[in-house]
């Protein structure tokens, strides 16, 4: 069962006209920032939203926003956000409105960190600057949660597991945990928001030369004792679910506390459109709530 408000995207998506050829990178990125603007709904205000740049172990720095809630924050440290994307899309302004959400209802400071993509700058590219955002707001002092959707997801719980001091908690939306794809939902899900293919290409273009099942690429295969207590929310019509499914398997074989949120009638990509579907701002919601209780509300 999928949500009527998802059914109506689909439809339009399936009526839209015919491209000439596959698109390019450029276009598939531009697009993917479109959808975001167009489904996403109002820019909710926020008392500050400053661009920064944190800087890497080596040479460059990594392009950042950060986010002061409406009125202040009303609780202590921050949440870190990496965006999806498959490791190859997504910026900052494509996530702008979530972000802002999530301050405004979490009452703190969200910093969303725009990580290099994919196949311009494969693995490990994007976990050093997802590393290196966390070690930021860690510095900053107050506890630390560290969040993500998709390919965000992934980087959010691999830099996790190599920067815990200061993280109190992680909040992975659907997350891609396994390179090998052998969950049964890339079989058996529905794909009109998000196909095995397309997954795969990410994939590959992301780990470049590692193997599928290197602990750092595919964080199910990792050794995930002493994480942090853990959100991990899913869609069920959705070619990860099974990813999310057995990362929160294996993270209580570990001993990790895990709450898992199953949205059984949405698919991949949901948490963007806030404005055309309502449980989109469910979603943001739980996050929200998990991250203020665990900063100490």
């Amino acid at each position: 069962m999928i949500h009527p408000q998802v059914e109506e995207l689909i439809r339009a998506q399936e009526t839209a006209p015919d491209e000439d050829g596959p698109p390019s990178l450029e276009a598939l990125r531009d697009g993917y920032l479109q959808t975001a603007l167009e489904r996403g709904g109002a820019v909710e205000p926020v008392d500050a939203a400053e661009d920064i740049a944190i800087a890497r172990d080596e040479n460059g720095s990594v392009p950042a926003r950060v986010y002061t809630p409406l009125h202040g924050a009303r609780v202590g440290g921050r949440l870190v956000w990496l965006h999806g994307g498959g490791w190859c899309m997504g910026n900052l302004d494509g996530f702008d409105r979530v972000c802002r959400s999530l301050a405004n209802a979490a009452g703190c400071e969200v910093v969303s960190a725009d990580y290099r993509l994919a196949p311009e700058c494969p693995f490990p590219a994007g976990l050093d600057d997802a590393r290196a955002a966390v070690r930021w707001a860690v510095e900053r002092g107050g506890p630390v949660v560290v969040g993500g959707d998709s390919a965000g997801g992934n980087l959010a719980t691999v830099a996790v597991r190599h920067e815990r001091g200061g993280v109190v908690a992680q909040a992975l939306v659907y997350p891609a945990t396994d390179a090998t794809m052998a969950g049964a939902s890339y079989v058996e899900a529905d794909e009109r928001m998000l196909r095995r293919a397309e997954m795969e290409a990410c994939w590959v273009a992301y780990r470049g030369a590692r193997p599928p099942d290197d602990p750092d690429v595919s964080p199910l295969h990792a050794d995930l004792s002493g994480l942090p207590p853990t959100l991990l929310a899913i869609a069920r019509n959705d070619v990860l679910c099974s990813d999310g499914e057995a990362y929160a398997d294996a993270l209580r074989a570990a001993g990790v506390d895990v709450t898992v949120s199953a949205y059984e009638d949405m698919t991949h990509g949901f948490l963007r459109w806030g404005g055309v579907v309502d449980r989109s701002r469910e979603l943001v919601g739980e996050v929200a709530a998990f991250t203020a209780d665990r900063l100490g509300r």
